[in-house]
């Protein structure tokens, strides 16, 4: 019974459901990133660049021979995948600046100066005692 306690303790544990929460909103909001950069973003980046796709670029590396297709170095897709991930970096920063910007701005409180030391108070009693004795 102790292992099924234990995994049940882990199980419910506030981090871990808010773990799970934050991996389903962040699933959630990836498609809906993927959607603002794919229809919303690239149609006028494209217009803007002239239609460049760069996932035809390759490099035939060996010709096709009868039923075996050919080998390439399909480098055009990875610099597409960078400039998509660039996109999507950017987005998500300016949602996150401006998610940010609606936060309440904390006013922030200034501290009481923190209550002297033992050995600032023993320092100052004797200083006290001594100015006594003069």
């Amino acid at each position: 019974m102790g292992f099924m306690k234990e995994f049940r303790d882990f199980a419910v544990k506030g981090n871990v459901v808010d773990m799970a929460v934050g991996i389903i909103i962040g699933a959630a909001f990836g498609k809906i990133v993927s959607s603002f950069v794919g229809d919303v973003i690239m149609p006028p980046l494209g217009v803007l660049i002239g239609g460049v796709d760069f996932s035809d670029l390759a490099i035939i590396i060996k010709q096709a021979v009868g039923e075996a297709p050919a080998v390439t170095l399909g480098y055009g897709k990875f610099i597409q995948t960078l400039i998509d991930f660039t996109i999507i970096a950017f987005a998500i920063f300016m949602a996150v600046k401006a998610m940010n910007s609606f936060k309440k701005k904390e006013v922030e409180v200034p501290k009481a100066p923190p209550a002297p030391s033992k050995e600032e108070i023993l320092l100052g009693e004797i200083r006290d005692l001594l100015k006594e004795k003069k």
